[in-house]
């Protein structure tokens, strides 16, 4: 019984590790270490619930984990880690990275909102969730995620519109 339990929960993990990495790198403004060690909290969270979700929907109770450990993680002010990031080198001319420059540019805008207007929009429009789900997974009345995904939206445009480069 366990071991079919822990095959169980390894194909779970091994289609959805990445889906899940991406929603949590999002949930943490771009962060990929801090995203990998709420992926990690969010799936030991999800192996003690296993036999309560595995035929249910394991990959709501992950999102709902994830959504709810990003905002408490949000609120912390020192993690104890200061990654330090090195700087590309420039893109070659004709190099066809435009999209990945724009989901980057995008990626750094969803870092500069607060915590939970980021979950909102990443759980409304990342992951097209309707929004009941949305105000269920961040445990807030149905008006409040409205509301938190509206102002979000309206700050990532505000925010873009004043990132925009001039033409040299």
């Amino acid at each position: 019984m366990g071991q079919l339990r822990a095959d169980a929960f390894d194909r779970f993990v091994a289609s959805r590790w990445s889906a899940l990495l991406h929603l949590a790198r999002l949930l943490t403004g771009g962060d990929r270490y801090r995203a990998e060690d709420l992926l990690q909290e969010a799936l030991v969270k999800l192996w003690f619930a296993w036999p309560k979700v595995a035929e249910q929907a394991p990959e709501a109770y992950v999102r709902k984990v994830l959504a709810r450990a990003a905002a408490r993680s949000a609120r912390r002010r020192w993690w104890g880690e200061h990654p330090v990031d090195q700087l590309p080198d420039p893109p070659k001319v004709g190099d066809e990275t435009a999209a990945v420059d724009e989901r980057t540019r995008l990626e750094a805008m969803l870092a500069l909102l607060p915590a939970r207007q980021r979950a909102a929009v990443v759980l409304r429009y990342y992951q097209d969730l309707p929004e009941l789900q949305v105000a269920e997974v961040l445990g807030c009345p149905v008006g409040t995620a409205r509301s938190l995904t509206a102002r979000g939206i309206a700050r990532l445009r505000q925010l873009l519109a004043e990132a925009v480069e001039p033409v040299e």
